[in-house]
């Protein structure tokens, strides 16, 4: 079992004919099922030829028709991007997995707006992941995104975190200690993004074959406190967190655009308190949330 995507996923790459979508869909292929699980690609300009034998459509919503597909994975160029998303919106899937980094913040910010405006109407709900973040990953059964495939191993601990190379270094500590992962879950650093951490640890707390979960996070912004409380309250499974960013000065923005600490509660130790308070295992040190996660199980 796993959250959000599994081994039956049907997915199409928008962005296919680019270097950047090239190359990680040719990766996804390769890893476990993704011969099956990448049914379509999309590019207007490039309907009806094909690539590493993934048919390519002029738009999402004959992708969609043709293929079942239910899920697209984005790798087109920053200003594009947010339209591409609403494209993947428009068609009704069921997620949206945004690779894309640099996307304007103002697309975003409408983009996002659409898709709450179409909810309010009684639309259907697609959800987001990203932009900015490394996809994610269902280990043994599909991988979507940018991740290394070789470092995970099937099993029962979520991770949901912020930064990209956080994750997958949890996901390698935990490796290397023969504990395996059920789903691994890069939200993305950008200020305005879909999933939050609230959003993934309810479904990590839902599932079944997910027994604990790696929470890693960033200086600011308030999800990271968001998904504390709201764990304090709700939460049935051990969770390990980490922030990131604790040596950061604060008003000093970092290389992620959503990790500007204002001050107050948003700094690294403000956030690893709040986990403290609300019942996290946290350590300070990256180096130590795969045995951290052992000593819990």
């Amino acid at each position: 079992m796993s959250i959000l995507i599994n081994k039956d996923t049907r997915v199409i790459t928008q962005g296919i004919t680019g270097k950047t979508g090239q190359f990680h869909t040719e990766k996804c292929q390769e890893y476990a099922n993704g011969k099956a699980c990448f049914v379509a690609g999309v590019n207007p300009k490039k309907a009806g030829e094909s690539i590493f034998d993934i048919p390519i459509y002029a738009s999402v919503k004959e992708a969609k028709q043709e293929t079942g597909a239910t899920v697209s994975v984005i790798y087109v160029p920053p200003a594009g991007a947010a339209d591409a998303i609403w494209e993947a919106v428009e068609a009704e899937l069921d997620l949206v997995i945004c690779i894309t980094e640099g996307i304007p913040v103002r697309d975003m910010l409408l983009v996002r707006n659409k898709m709450k405006e179409k909810v309010a109407r009684g639309g259907k709900e697609t959800l987001l992941l990203g932009p900015n973040c490394p996809g994610l990953i269902t280990p043994d059964e599909i991988k979507i995104g940018i991740m290394p495939g070789h470092i995970h191993k099937k099993g029962r601990i979520g991770i949901v975190s912020r930064s990209g190379t956080l994750t997958y270094e949890s996901v390698a500590q935990l490796t290397e200690l023969g504990i395996g992962q059920s789903s691994a879950v890069g939200i993305g650093g950008d200020p305005i993004n879909g999933l939050k951490h609230i959003d993934v640890m309810k479904m990590f707390n839902d599932d079944p074959d997910t027994d604990a979960v790696i929470m890693i996070g960033e200086i600011g912004g308030p999800d990271e406190a968001e998904a504390a409380y709201w764990c304090k309250k709700h939460m049935k499974k051990p969770v390990v967190g980490f922030i990131a960013g604790v040596t950061a000065p604060a008003g000093k923005r970092m290389g992620h655009a959503g990790a500007l600490i204002s001050g107050g509660a948003d700094t690294a130790e403000a956030k690893l308190a709040i986990m403290e308070e609300c019942g996290f295992k946290v350590t300070r040190n990256p180096s130590e949330m795969g045995r951290l996660l052992k000593s819990l199980l």
